[in-house]
């Protein structure tokens, strides 16, 4: 399975570039991470899902979960598949690309 990390290696300083809105992600051991978001996107070919990439605040690697709202509530799951994640990972990396 994916750590679900991404390090686009583009050289992009997020953090400077854009000012981020931030949610604060807790892990399995309860760990709080305070993240920036970087934006939530669809990927072609994954019909009725959406993903986000987060960056933490005090780290350099890209976070990648798949994205869900569920009332008010914001679901974050683990991408399982190794395939899946790497094409969301690659659609990420080329959706940012673009931005430049």
């Amino acid at each position: 399975m994916s750590d679900n990390k991404h390090n686009c290696g583009c050289g992009h300083d997020y953090e400077e570039e854009m000012e981020l809105e931030t949610m604060t992600l807790t892990l399995d051991d309860d760990t709080e991470i305070e993240c920036g978001i970087l934006g939530v996107f669809e990927v072609e070919g994954m019909v009725g899902k959406e993903y986000i990439a987060l960056l933490p605040l005090e780290g350099e690697e890209v976070y990648i979960y798949e994205y869900k709202e569920e009332g008010e509530e914001i679901v974050l799951d683990v991408i399982e598949d190794d395939a899946d994640f790497e094409k969301v990972s690659n659609a990420f990396y080329d959706l940012y690309e673009e931005e430049e």
